[in-house]
């Protein structure tokens, strides 16, 4: 227990540290705006339908801007610049959905706020792999995404108070977001490097100095040359991914099942707290016996969380709901990474990430329009539980076509 607690104090300075705190921030600014989306949505006069192409979009913009930022951040070598213009744009967009008049305003913010995201996901995730040693980058993986949690869990908490503060001002709310989100962006401007020291030893190089050094060509646009595993893992999430449609339809479902809006960021909060403990387990697990174990395990939580989702009548089945959800996230997001990592050429590692993000994103489109239109024609019920088939079924697939670990060449 205390090599683990060393291991860990070891891993929260420097880079991992100071990105830790800025997803902080940013998910803080994010979330105190998110849970009380799909309400103000309808408020607009929008459906569930709407609802599914707004988060279908966002997603999808969010995809196709990953794929290009981790290229350029392998072609330029920048991957703190990329970063930066990624949260600023983010932090400047988002809070303009407080003067939204109609449902197709608030798709536009979205999509703004989801073309910041995409530029600065993947150089940032490169660059926290490359500053720490290799052996323990499923730890920082879910010491990073247990902060972005909790940066999710203080949001909601925060635009609670404001709601019950200020009843029915929820622009005032989203207007406040932008706070958190310019902190964001000055801490990681002010405190995380361009490259990273692993272990006392110098930074790998990356980008077209390194290249002309050593004779290699520049990293191409596209996944052909990231290998035929790695391009099977991503057929496999994508599987998966069609049936995850955004969590709004959880808080949807959640209103639906008796959880009054005020209390919605409440439920989220909840929800991100579980997201937060699960992560730093998944991490650690995923270091320890491998990421493929911790994401087959985590898809069948989902699986049976989603099935629970289609049968629940009450509000407090969606509360214990919610916090299982958690144990999803906690088992998926760092090993997930993490097998990038494994199973990409070192000296395409953004580009990689990118992809990765990529095919998420771009399958997360027909995902939400998929859900929304089945709840819509169909009821929530046949929604969930599609969603809970498809994670099923690529749980299987996982271990048949992806082998747990396959060179990648130093570092």
């Amino acid at each position: 227990m205390d090599g683990t607690r060393s291991a860990t104090r070891e891993l929260l300075r420097g880079n991992v540290l100071w990105l830790s705190l800025v997803s902080l921030l940013n998910d803080a600014a994010s979330e105190m705006i998110y849970p009380l989306l799909p309400a103000f949505v309808v408020q607009l006069g929008a459906g569930p339908a709407f609802l599914g192409l707004i988060e279908g979009v966002a997603e999808a913009t969010a995809s196709l801007t990953k794929l290009a930022g981790g290229w350029i951040s392998d072609r330029v070598g920048k991957r703190k610049a990329l970063a930066v213009w990624g949260y600023a744009i983010a932090a400047f967009a988002r809070p303009f959905v407080a003067v939204a008049l109609a449902a197709w305003q608030v798709l536009i913010v979205r999509f703004a706020d989801r073309v910041g995201k995409g530029v600065r996901t993947a150089p940032r995730d490169a660059l926290l792999a490359e500053s720490v040693a290799p052996a323990r980058r499923g730890a920082a993986f879910g010491i990073h995404r247990a902060a972005d949690h909790a940066g999710a869990v203080i949001g909601p908490l925060l635009a609670t108070a404001l709601v019950l503060l200020l009843p029915g001002r929820l622009r005032l709310v989203f207007a406040l977001a932008a706070l958190p989100g310019l902190l964001a962006v000055a801490l990681l401007v002010w405190r995380v490097r361009e490259s990273a020291t692993v272990g006392g030893a110098s930074p790998r190089p990356v980008g077209p100095a390194a290249a002309a050094t050593d004779g290699r060509a520049l990293p191409r646009l596209g996944i052909r040359g990231l290998g035929p595993t790695f391009r099977r893992y991503l057929a496999v999430v994508v599987i998966f991914t069609l049936g995850n449609a955004s969590d709004a339809f959880l808080l949807l479902r959640a209103q639906q099942l008796g959880v009054a809006v005020a209390l919605l960021p409440i439920l989220w909060a909840a929800f991100h707290v579980s997201k937060m403990v699960w992560n730093v387990v998944g991490g650690g697990l995923a270091d320890r016996a491998g990421p493929r174990a911790a994401i087959v395990g985590g898809w069948l939580v989902y699986a049976a969380t989603y099935a629970a989702f289609a049968f629940a009548t009450t509000a407090w089945q969606a509360w214990a709901l919610f916090l299982v959800y958690g144990v999803f996230f906690g088992l998926t997001e760092a090993p997930e990474k993490l097998l990038v990592v494994r199973l990409a050429p070192a000296d395409a590692r953004g580009t990689a990430f990118g992809a990765y993000h990529f095919s998420v994103g771009l399958a997360a489109l027909p995902a939400s329009l998929l859900f929304g239109e089945i709840w819509q024609h169909a009821g929530p019920e046949a929604a969930f539980l599609t969603g809970a088939g498809l994670a099923v079924a690529a749980a299987l697939a996982l271990p048949l076509l992806v082998r747990d670990r396959v060179a990648t060449g130093p570092g």
